[in-house]
């Protein structure tokens, strides 16, 4: 009845964790990209101020429309009134009830302002594709802060394997020295360093544990995104060799965002000159109206009643023919702004050039350190192995099973590190490139 029981008990345990390891969805690198880019509230308040950008394009903001006025008002007197009319008599009114009704529709449009509107619908236009520019910005540096956070979370995971395959081997030398000691075969000093061994590497997994539960709630901030369910990601990377490196700085230097931004501040320059210098010339303005207007007169007056309705137009032009120097300031300033901007570009052409041959040679560096690194995993793996054979015939003590077995973790996690950092650098090449967006993750 107890073995039935351990039975049950044991069906029950492994039925838990096969529905644990269902529980867990894999978020692939493109959905945790897509999600990133739905809910990042970062990314979510660039696209906001894009959205702002393109509103101030709208024809309603370029003052090209005419202006529409609506007016009304109503007055009402009540005086006391002396009139003394041509023929000498004399009219005393007191309380005497007067009131004026009126209203009015007024157009007004300005035909010409120095071609003032001009260039600020161009500027508007140059800041919303800056807008844009600014809001990629965010969605690269918020897709390598995703990725450093995501390739974190796959080597821990990659970590948590080999920790467990090491303590699974730990497990069995422990039952072996069991077993050894049982039967005389081994001392008592065997089966205590296969416990305390025990003993590390369950500290070691139990702290990469809590190290990858904290690395998936980073992963989940950067989403911007509360999961009901844990989660696995990938842990396989590919590298894209078929970039050169010539190629991809040509792109640098005609893609990288940071460049394209201060050209376009370069073009808003150049605007606000030309917006500026139309000042110099005058305004001409259109002015229409349609307006009533009801008098109820006192007793004191000519008329008793009087109605009035009628169109009225007129033209006008106004010329600021000396603003007391505050045009011919804005255009200095204008133009300095421009140099400036100018300046900016050589620097950043220049920062381009050292950021990318940086990047680059970190990239090729940490990418040849992770192809050694997978050639010591075989060789760690062979050392391992035959050491484990020796070890089962007794050809060799615990010590140098122990050391054999760390070996082969070290390769591993130093593998794992060496496998994740080489990405995240050609991720960074790409970016300096202004490829980031156009690839597959």
């Amino acid at each position: 009845m107890k073995q039935m029981i351990t039975k049950s008990q044991l069906t029950f345990v492994f039925f838990a964790c096969w529905v644990g390891l269902q529980a867990q969805d894999i978020l692939s690198k493109e959905k945790a990209v897509s999600l990133a880019l739905e809910n990042n509230y970062g990314v979510k308040i660039a696209n906001n101020a894009v959205a702002i950008a393109e509103n101030n394009t709208s024809i309603f903001n370029t003052e090209f429309l005419p202006t529409v006025t609506g007016s009304a008002g109503a007055t009402y007197n009540l005086d006391d009134t002396e009139a003394e009319f041509s023929d000498g008599s004399i009219t005393k009114l007191n309380a005497a009830e007067s009131s004026n009704y009126n209203a009015s529709i007024e157009v007004s449009y300005t035909i010409f302002d120095g071609l003032g509107r001009r260039y600020n619908y161009k500027r508007l236009k140059e800041q919303y594709d800056l807008s844009e520019l600014q809001a990629r910005e965010t969605i690269e540096t918020t897709i390598l802060q995703l990725f450093s956070v995501y390739y974190n979370v796959a080597q821990l995971s990659d970590n948590l394997n080999a920790l467990e395959e090491t303590l699974n081997n730990t497990k069995d030398r422990l039952i072996r020295a069991e077993y050894q000691f049982e039967y005389g075969q081994n001392t008592k000093l065997e089966v205590l360093n296969a416990e305390v061994d025990i003993n590390t590497d369950s500290i070691n997994i139990i702290n990469t544990k809590q190290d990858l539960k904290t690395a998936k709630r980073d992963l989940k901030l950067v989403l911007g995104e509360s999961f009901t369910t844990d989660f696995k990601v990938e842990t396989d990377v590919e590298f894209m060799l078929q970039f050169q490196k010539d190629s991809l700085f040509e792109k640098a230097k005609s893609r990288n965002v940071a460049l394209l931004q201060t050209e376009k501040n370069i073009e808003i320059s150049k605007l606000d000159i030309n917006s500026g210098k139309s000042a110099y010339l005058p305004t001409v303005g259109l002015t229409g109206s349609y307006g009533w207007n009801k008098n109820n007169n006192n007793a004191a007056s000519f008329l008793a009643v009087s109605t009035n309705t009628g169109l009225s137009g007129g033209l006008s032009l106004s010329w600021d023919l000396f603003d007391g120097g505050t045009t011919i300031t804005t255009i200095r300033n204008a133009k300095i702004n421009l140099e400036t901007q100018e300046l900016q570009k050589e620097n950043i052409l220049l920062n381009i050039e050292r950021d990318f041959n940086n990047a680059w040679d970190n990239y090729e560096n940490k990418l040849e350190i992770y192809n050694i690194q997978e050639k010591n995993i075989v060789t760690a793996q062979n050392n391992f192995d035959r050491t484990q054979e020796k070890f089962k015939i007794g050809q060799v003590n615990s010590i140098e099973f122990r050391q054999a077995q760390v070996n082969l973790l070290n390769a591993e996690l130093s593998r794992n590190q060496a496998k994740f950092a080489a990405k995240l650098s050609e991720l960074e090449v790409l970016q300096i490139s202004g490829e980031l967006l156009n690839v597959q993750f």
